[in-house]
């Protein structure tokens, strides 16, 4: 089974092709990364205007980089949320149109399902597992039970990690994107030359606000010409523990033998090492997926592969219609499906 995969749930315009879920026959992804960096941040408007501007040409390309027609794809999953409103709407309005024409089957698929399975690309992972999802505003830990069925045992309680790697970013002065940035600075810095709090909460939640503001009262006490990297680096160091004792307990907890990572915290080097040294001391046999770092941040493929794995699901076209008029209307609950 292909499916034709649209994601521009942000910064980034993506269409996929994938097979059966798994194979990526092919994936193309236009960053806007340059366009909003003046701004320090996305700016809606613009990223609006620039998916508007290429989503079309890129639906062709990639159905020319596969050598396939649309007549030839099984389905049509789009991302839905969460995201910017106006930058969902361009995918799932072009989606919708092109489901219409082709009387192809419409997925509407949630994003963070979607960082779920692209772990499941060019992988052979199957459910059940323990995953860790660190994605925008989302920080969870999720008790994945089958392909479309699972619970949220964990989640942050303020900031999400890759808001605060963002906001330290900018605090140390890095360009946007913050995050990425820090991870490239804390090279060059001593992991242990702050010490940071971590946040006293239940086992399996998240809080990093806390963290966010010790580290800029630490700013303002420190002289201008501080080590930079080396507050980086502590930084890093403090988050990356927090994120692997915790999926780590939790796996522990839940007697599974896979731990899974998603999200675009998931291309992090210093994170995906140690949970790979977690396998290691673990004591028992345990698996470790991590998605192939093309995959860890915003594409379609994921959003192709969701589909597929969504397809037997109940999704009513009539709700789908609700959200391209009114997309706050439509809150998702759930990890993977739209609330009917």
């Amino acid at each position: 089974m292909k499916v034709l995969g649209i994601e521009t749930s942000c910064d980034e315009t993506s269409v996929a092709i994938v097979e059966d879920g798994r194979k990526v026959i092919i994936n193309n992804t236009i960053s806007q990364i340059e366009l909003h960096k003046e701004f320090g941040g996305v700016k809606p408007s613009i990223a609006k205007f620039a998916h508007e501007e290429v989503i079309d040409g890129l639906i062709e390309q990639t159905l020319s980089d596969a050598k396939l027609s649309l007549n030839q794809i099984d389905a049509i999953a789009v991302t839905i949320g969460p995201g910017l409103i106006i930058s969902l709407l361009v995918g799932f309005k072009r989606a919708k149109e092109l489901a219409k024409k082709y009387d192809k089957k419409l997925i509407g698929v949630n994003h963070l399902f979607g960082h779920i399975c692209s772990n499941y690309l060019e992988s052979d992972l199957e459910p059940p597992f323990i995953c860790l999802l660190a994605s925008g505003g989302h920080t969870q830990i999720i008790d994945v039970k089958t392909y479309t069925e699972y619970e949220i045992i964990g989640t942050t309680l303020d900031d999400a990690c890759g808001e605060a790697f963002d906001k330290i970013g900018r605090l140390l002065g890095l360009s946007y994107p913050g995050g990425p940035n820090l991870e490239i600075l804390a090279k060059n810095g001593n992991p242990d030359a702050f010490k940071l709090p971590e946040a006293k909460v239940r086992p399996y939640d998240f809080s990093f606000s806390g963290l966010k503001t010790a580290v800029l009262r630490l700013v303002q006490k420190l002289p201008e010409n501080y080590n930079k990297a080396d507050l980086a680096a502590s930084f890093q160091e403090n988050v990356t523990n927090t994120l692997v004792k915790k999926i780590a307990s939790a796996a522990k907890d839940k007697n599974s033998k896979k731990i899974v990572v998603a999200g675009g915290v998931a291309a992090n080097k210093t994170l995906r090492k140690k949970l790979q040294e977690v396998r290691a001391c673990h004591g028992k046999p345990l698996q470790v997926f991590m998605p192939n770092l093309k995959y860890c941040t915003d594409n379609a493929a994921m959003i192709a592969s969701s589909g597929y794995f969504l397809k037997d699901t109940s999704q009513d076209i009539e709700m789908l219609d609700v959200f391209a008029k009114d997309p706050s209307s439509i809150k998702l609950k759930t990890l993977s499906k739209i609330p009917l």
